[in-house]
C-alpha cells in the first residue's frame, strides 16, 4: 500500500501497534455511542493511556513518545477507522497538548499535560460561540483581568467532550477595543470552577458519543496563572493550533474513508448479479477505482503536510489547509461511493456505511470549513508565488507573441477611459 512508501520501518512498526489497538475495540462501544447511550468513551481513553498512545509527539518526560507528525498521521488513519467521535477522543490530547507544549509554562505542563497523557484528566477545546464559528476573532466570551484574576462571562458551543472534560482550553476576548488580532487570549479553565455549567443537548447527525455540548461561563473566576502565553496573543496561539486541529481532522478522515472503501470492496467481491460478482461490472469497478485513487492522493498530501509541519516549513499553513480540505472532501465522496456500491442495503444499518456517511459530513465543517481552507490556500499560495526570490522558469516568455506588451492590458488604460 501507499503507506509503505510514506513511512519508515520504525513508523510502520508503530502503525502496526496502533492498528492492533484499533482492531481490539469492541463494536458494541461504537454501536452504543451511535445510539447516544454513551456520552463519552472514558474506558477507550483510559485504554489509550495504558498503551501510551496519547500525545504521541510530546517528549517522553511528559508522557508522550517523542514521535513526529508523520508517525502520528499513520496513527490517526488507524484510529479514524473507528469513526469521528473515537478519533476525536484520541486526537484531543494532541490538540490541547500543543498549546501546553508550545506556549504553556512548566507548571501548566505539570498540572495538565502529564495527567492528561496518563489518562487521569480529560481536556476539551472551546472555540465556537452561538453567534458564529468562522468569525473567530469576533468572540464575545469576555475575560476581564483584575487583581490577578480573570472573570469569564459568555458561552461556547459544539465543544467535543464538554460533558466529560476536567478542564477546557478556552479562547476569550480580553481586549474588546483592540484590533481583531489583538483581542483574544487563551485560558485554561477547570470544570469545577464556580459559575461554569455544561449541557448536552445536541441531536447530532453523526459523530455521536463524544460528549459534544455547550459551556456557560457565569462570572467564572480564573487565576491569571491559567493564561496560556501572553495576554491578547490568542491569534498567535490560534495559528499554532491550526496545525494539530486540521491535521488530526485530515488523518481521521483518511481512516474513515479507508474503512468505507474496505466494506465496499468486500461487498463487491461477494455480491453477485446477472451471474457475476458485481466488481466485474464497470459501473462498480470504475467507481472503486476513483475512490482508491482519491484516497491515495489524499493520503500522500496528508503525509506531505505532516512532514512540512515537522520541518516547520513556510508552506506548512497552506499544505495543512490543503490536506484538511482534500482529505475530508475525499472522505465524504468515498463514503458516498461505498454506499452506491452497496446499493439499497447500504442505506440501512445492516452495514456501517450509513453511519460513516453521517460521520464524514462533519469533517468538512469542524476545525475550519472547506471554504475557509480555500481562503487560506489561495492566500498562502499568492504570497509564496509573488514573494519567491528564486522563481522557476518564466513560462510567460514562451508565448509566440510574448513581446507584444501593448496587448498585455492589466488595468484601465488612459486611452480606453477617454473612449479612444
Amino acid at each position: 500500500m501507499l503507506q509503505d512508501l510514506l513511512l519508515t520501518d520504525q513508523e510502520r512498526a508503530f502503525q502496526k501497534e496502533v492498528r492492533e489497538f484499533a482492531r481490539a475495540v469492541s463494536p458494541d462501544l461504537i454501536k452504543a455511542m451511535d445510539r447516544d447511550e454513551i456520552t463519552y468513551p472514558d474506558e477507550f481513553v483510559k485504554a489509550l493511556a495504558a498503551q501510551n498512545l496519547l500525545g504521541l509527539r510530546f517528549p517522553p518526560e511528559y508522557g508522550g513518545r517523542g514521535l513526529n507528525w508523520t508517525a502520528e498521521m499513520a496513527a490517526l488513519e488507524e484510529m479514524g477507522i473507528l469513526g469521528m467521535a473515537l478519533g476525536c477522543a484520541f486526537s484531543m490530547p494532541s490538540i490541547v497538548g500543543e498549546a501546553l507544549m508550545r506556549l504553556g509554562t512548566e507548571k501548566q505542563r505539570d498540572r495538565y499535560l502529564r495527567p492528561m497523557l496518563r489518562g487521569e484528566l480529560v481536556a476539551a477545546e472551546a472555540l465556537t460561540e452561538p453567534r458564529g464559528g468562522t468569525d473567530f476573532f469576533g468572540a464575545t466570551t469576555r475575560a476581564t483581568l483584575s487583581e490577578g484574576q480573570f472573570t469569564v462571562r459568555g458561552q461556547k458551543r459544539f465543544v467535543v467532550g464538554a460533558e466529560r472534560a476536567d478542564f477546557f482550553l478556552v479562547y476569550c476576548c480580553t481586549n474588546p477595543d483592540g484590533k481583531p488580532h489583538e483581542r483574544i487570549s487563551l485560558l485554561l479553565i477547570e470544570r469545577n470552577r464556580e459559575g461554569l455549567e455544561t449541557s448536552y443537548h445536541y441531536g447530532l447527525l453523526g459523530a455521536r458519543g463524544g460528549g459534544t455540548g455547550r459551556i456557560l461561563f457565569r462570572d467564572v473566576r480564573v487565576p491569571e496563572e491559567n493564561l496560556i502565553g501572553a495576554i491578547n496573543t490568542g491569534a498567535d496561539a490560534f495559528n499554532i493550533m491550526m496545525v494539530p486541529e486540521r491535521l488530526t481532522s485530515a488523518g481521521g478522515a483518511l481512516g474513515l474513508a479507508r474503512a468505507a472503501l474496505g466494506v465496499a470492496a468486500r461487498y463487491a467481491d461477494r455480491r453477485h448479479a446477472f451471474g457475476k460478482k458485481i466488481r466485474a461490472f464497470q459501473g462498480v469497478s470504475f467507481k472503486m477505482a476513483e475512490a482508491i485513487t482519491r484516497l491515495d492522493a489524499a493520503r500522500a498530501l496528508c503525509h506531505a503536510a505532516a512532514r512540512a509541519a515537522d520541518a516547520q516549513l513556510p508552506s506548512t499553513r497552506r499544505l495543512v489547509s490543503e490536506a484538511k480540505k482534500f482529505a475530508t472532501e475525499t472522505c465524504w465522496d468515498v463514503c458516498n461511493i461505498a454506499m452506491q456500491v452497496l446499493g439499497g442495503i447500504g442505506y440501512t444499518n445492516v452495514f456501517p456505511i450509513e453511519r460513516m456517511v453521517r460521520d464524514a459530513r462533519l469533517a468538512q465543517i469542524w476545525t475550519g470549513t472547506s471554504e475557509v481552507m480555500n481562503l487560506l490556500i489561495q492566500h498562502e499560495f499568492f504570497q509564496e508565488t509573488l514573494a519567491d526570490t528564486n522563481p522557476p522558469r518564466d513560462s510567460e516568455l514562451d508565448a509566440q507573441e510574448a513581446s507584444a506588451q501593448d496587448e498585455k492590458v492589466y488595468e484601465d488604460n488612459e486611452m480606453w477611459t477617454k473612449g479612444w
